[in-house]
């Protein structure tokens, strides 16, 4: 007959068991990286997908800047021809209208933009609502451009002449 198997030792039992705990907390862990890496990529391709939804924000928290008026040489043959506007640009809020009128370089900037492009413009543009909407959007994305820091929202003209 034989010998009956030996009974491995006390420590060799306890060995086996925490060695086994290891694999399961790595296993555990490799599965909840693994769901953590899934869902934000998923929350990002969502993103993506999904037009961004801009804040909506009421006029009354939109800031205000008002510019003395305007007066310019139209860009017309002869140079016979100028306009004379009144600028007001609605900004994204009121701290962004009130940087802008307390900091002279922003709002000097903002001026000598609006008087270039007001000086490049032909009169009989000018005095059509295409040619005032050009005129708008011109503004705004130019100065928008140029200070980083202030959103251009809209441009309004109070008064609009243009002489012939």
């Amino acid at each position: 007959m034989s010998a009956p198997a030996a009974a491995p030792a006390d420590g060799a039992k306890k060995a086996g068991g925490k060695n086994k705990m290891f694999m399961i907390g790595g296993v555990v862990a490799a599965l909840a990286g693994g769901g953590y890496y899934y869902k934000t990529t998923q929350a990002a391709a969502h993103e993506e997908e999904a037009p961004k939804a801009t804040k909506e924000v009421s006029p009354k928290e939109r800031g205000l800047v008002s510019f003395d008026p305007f007066v310019a040489n139209l860009a017309d043959e002869g140079g016979q021809r100028f306009v004379r506007v009144s600028v007001q640009l609605i900004v994204a809020d009121a701290a962004q209208a009130a940087e802008m009128t307390e900091i002279p370089v922003m709002s000097m900037q903002a001026r000598a933009i609006i008087l270039e492009l007001l000086s490049l413009q032909l009169a009989d543009t000018l005095v059509t609502p295409e040619g005032k909407i050009a005129l708008r959007q011109a503004i705004a994305e130019r100065v928008a451009d140029a200070l980083h820091e202030i959103e251009v929202v809209d441009v309004l003209f109070s008064d609009f002449v243009v002489q012939f």
